[in-house]
């Protein structure tokens, strides 16, 4: 073999060696970094378990709190809102009807033909809209005239089989699914934005006022009759087909929920009851908190970083504004402790809310 090929097989085997140890030290550190990103998520999912036990001690708190806030104003940290709303549906309605639900980053018009026991739902049409951020926390004036707009715009295309009654104004139910003080049926003055919405002037003023200035900006001949949560609506619309829903819960873009309360164990109810002698009540379970309800460092971190920090705790761990950051918080800690990418983090990955709800969702059904 000679010397020559001696030393060229020494050189030879010493890199292959070299070579060989390089692809073991690289599998050892992709299988501790591995073993370090199922670590993060094993401690996220127990931190997130909710075994019966504590399931219980969560709704024992609730009920807690649900009747201190059914007490007194302000008593509770479920605001336990009255709808005024003490009768529902009853399948027997007829006509033209027009909602607006603005409920999220997402609005939608809508348009029913109505016609009793018989016929029930003869025609309806719909339209959803999504709100540009900028609106959302911008200004009062360009958040309605905006909505009303695209509401003008709606019914001009009303086309055949919707038939308004003669003579009458159209007649519009307003869905306003955030905490909000009702003072009647139509009135309701905002108590505070959620879902990613700051527009600090709307706080306090009545909603119905400022939707129906807009239509007046607009020349838009319409008025709006009902003030209702977007829970409230769930609950309407499940009594339209079935007398005994008594319950409504809203699992979206933020939570929420609604039930059939009798009149008469409401004490801070003020005035005369209803004849129907029940009303709806609105819950605002949004800002529900225990100490029994399971929170990680994660959404620690996501409430510090968010435009209500401390407020809206229930909804913070369950809808669907918040669900897609916090996977990208988890997958953000995965690439930085354990480069689950590789040795550069994804630039995305530090874009609060670049990943939404409605983009996991897939991957979970197929998991």
């Amino acid at each position: 073999m000679g010397r020559m090929g001696v030393t060229l097989a020494i050189i030879g085997a010493a890199a292959t060696c070299a070579i060989a140890a390089h692809l073991v030290a690289k599998r050892v550190r992709q299988r501790a970094n591995w073993s370090r990103a199922l670590a993060i998520y094993h401690d996220f999912r127990d931190g997130c378990a909710t075994p019966l036990h504590r399931l219980r001690q969560v709704v024992d708190a609730m009920v807690v709190e649900m009747h201190a806030g059914l007490a007194l104003e302000g008593g509770s940290k479920l605001k336990m809102l009255l709808s005024y709303v003490d009768n529902l549906p009853t399948g027997e309605e007829n006509g033209l009807f027009y909602a607006l639900d603005l409920g999220g980053t997402n609005f939608r018009v809508l348009r029913v033909q109505l016609a009793g026991t018989e016929g029930r739902i003869l025609q309806q049409e719909y339209e959803e809209v999504s709100i540009p951020q900028a609106l959302m926390v911008g200004s009062n004036e360009e958040l309605f005239d905006f909505i009303v707009a695209e509401l003008a715009s709606f019914i001009t295309r009303e086309g055949e089989g919707f038939h308004p009654l003669l003579g009458r104004q159209r007649e519009l139910g307003f869905t306003f699914s955030f905490p909000v003080k009702q003072t009647s049926i139509d009135s309701g003055n905002l108590l505070k934005w959620t879902k990613g919405f700051a527009i600090k002037e709307t706080v306090g003023k009545d909603v119905v006022e400022e939707l129906q200035a807009a239509m007046g900006r607009h020349k838009l001949d319409m008025r709006v009759t009902a003030l209702v949560n977007d829970t409230v609506g769930t609950l309407a619309g499940g009594r339209y087909w079935n007398e005994d829903v008594m319950v409504a819960v809203i699992l979206g873009t933020g939570s929420n929920a609604c039930y059939v309360e009798r009149a008469d164990a409401i004490p801070k109810w003020r005035g005369v009851l209803p004849k129907s002698g029940s009303t709806v009540i609105n819950m605002e379970w949004g800002s529900f908190w225990s100490s029994h309800l399971p929170r990680t460092p994660v959404d620690d971190t996501l409430d510090a970083d968010s435009l209500n920090p401390g407020d809206q705790g229930f909804e913070k761990l369950i809808s669907g504004m918040y669900l897609g950051d916090i996977v990208r918080r988890i997958l953000l800690k995965m690439a930085e402790e354990a480069a689950l990418f590789g040795n550069t983090v994804p630039s995305n990955l530090f874009i609060p809310f670049i990943l939404r709800s409605i983009t996991i969702t897939p991957m979970y059904r197929l998991s």
